[in-house]
């Protein structure tokens, strides 16, 4: 193995060396300081007489005289079913204390891309036990569903409540004790060190960790490390998936860190800047992660994916947002004015959609009745969106009695379904229930998008209604 002493530059994260024969795009490079310490990192750029590195644990320390060797393959994960139970550095190094880890095979981080005919369609529910979520923007196993969030808003308790909380319905139901069983990978990226506490407080104190595997990425390691921290999770994710058949649910926070990290390596490049200063790559970048979700033809497992960003300026038009909801399926908006309202999750099902949802509810799959309750509810809880603005004009006193249930539908609906905190997990017979509750606020004649055979069993006269109707008749 050669060794070269040949060092031209080093600009930030990168280290450029000249060489007198190819090297291989992505083939990972050991550097070794005058101090004997060994770096790890990864080709970036490769020409004829001179290779551009990318160093995982940063350039301080490397000079002119470090040593520079090239080991012919490209970045590996080593997975086995024992990762199950265990916390990563961002670069796949056990930091738990525990014993090491013995692989049963070690696979290219970068993976294969799934083959378009071989996707199977996804259609299956997963129920997370939040009832935004559940009741009205649906998971379904093997879909890319991300989180808007902004800074200051509770997006990692939410996705701490569904690493906690879900599951496969099915599953838990045991036919026959078989089936596949359900897995969490939380990939972290640029992290403070006082959220990734809470995350793995949280994670033990509830016995989540048991069946996840956690990558850590802090916000004080190198912004390269950022770059691998979610293709090491994805193919630990595709291993457990597609080799041990486990229906694996990947949550990684913060898209917007990565994105960050690709616009520093970028610069540190003297890349020509695309939109806003990010790479003009940074779809294709985004793409190669979000599309490693999905379901194989023949495989019992899935790989489903819950991104999470944090929109700069609260700017869902900013590239990472935009971007990312091109090439996902559907969102969740993690909204201010409902948070500093008090209500937990603040989820705004409004601008929220789920593009897989109608496939993966209904009769066999969740109840028959859920299409029919949602589109009312969006229905309603709109309606009373929109009465607030003219109340504010006009005065409740001007408007109708109908009017002022709708009114009354979208506090409820604020204050009952959505407001359910981050410790309640919610079946999804129970949010269809309290989604029944709601809409029997309404008169009958005003449910115009449910099966008039589903109002029949499903609907109940709101008492209150009733008796201050006879009230009013009495007086």
């Amino acid at each position: 193995m050669k060794e070269y002493q040949t060092i031209t530059e080093i600009s930030g994260p990168l280290v450029f060396v000249e060489t007198d024969e190819p090297v291989g795009y992505d083939e990972i490079v050991e550097i070794e300081t005058g101090d004997g310490q060994t770096r790890r990192g990864q080709v970036l750029e490769s020409a004829s007489d001179y290779v551009a590195i990318q160093v995982f644990e940063g350039t301080e320390g490397i000079d002119r005289n470090a040593s520079v060797r090239f080991l012919g393959e490209t970045m590996k994960m080593p997975v086995t079913e024992d990762l199950l139970g265990r916390v990563m550095d961002g670069t796949g190094q056990p930091i738990d204390g525990g014993p090491e880890i013995v692989p049963d095979d070690r696979q290219d981080i970068v993976g294969a891309a799934i083959n378009p005919y071989s996707r199977e369609y996804p259609e299956e529910f997963i129920q997370t036990g939040v009832s935004a979520i559940d009741g009205m923007n649906t998971l379904v196993r093997g879909q890319k569903l991300p989180i808007f969030s902004a800074s200051g808003l509770p997006h990692n308790d939410l996705a701490l409540q569904i690493a906690r909380q879900a599951s496969v319905p099915e599953e838990e139901e045991g036919d026959d004790g078989e089936g596949s069983e359900f897995a969490v990978i939380f990939g972290a990226m640029g992290i403070t060190a006082e959220e990734a506490n809470e995350f793995m407080d949280d994670f033990e104190r509830t016995g989540a960790l048991e069946r996840s595997v956690v990558f850590m990425n802090l916000a004080d390691d190198p912004a390269v490390e950022r770059t691998i921290t979610p293709r090491l999770a994805l193919t630990t994710a595709e291993y457990l998936a597609f080799e041990k058949d486990y229906h694996v649910l990947v949550i990684l926070t913060d898209m917007t860190n990565y994105c960050e990290a690709l616009r520093e390596i970028g610069a540190a490049r003297e890349e020509v800047p695309g939109r806003r200063g990010y790479p003009g790559y940074m779809y294709t970048d985004l793409a190669q992660l979000y599309e490693r979700a999905g379901r194989i033809e023949g495989r019992e497992g899935s790989v489903t994916q819950i991104p999470i960003l944090t929109m700069p300026g609260d700017d869902d038009t900013h590239p990472i947002p935009d971007l990312t909801g091109y090439i996902t399926e559907g969102q969740i908006y993690i909204d201010r004015d409902l948070n500093s309202q008090g209500v937990q999750p603040p989820i705004n099902v409004l601008p929220s959609l789920s593009r897989l949802m109608d496939d993966g509810i209904g009769e066999g799959l969740t109840r028959a009745d859920h299409a029919d309750v949602k589109d009312q509810i969006f229905a309603a809880y709109a309606e009373g969106e929109d009465l607030r603005d003219l109340v504010n004009i006009v005065g409740r006193e001007a408007l109708s009695d109908l009017d002022n249930k709708y009114l009354d539908f979208a506090d409820r609906f604020e204050d009952e379904f959505v407001d359910q905190g981050f410790d309640t997990n919610r079946d999804i017979d129970d949010t269809l229930e309290l989604g029944w509750d709601l809409l029997s606020m309404l008169p009958k004649d005003a449910l115009n998008r449910i099966d008039e055979e589903l109002i029949e069993e499903h609907y109940r006269e709101d008492e209150t209604a009733e008796s201050a109707d006879e009230e009013a008749v009495e007086a």
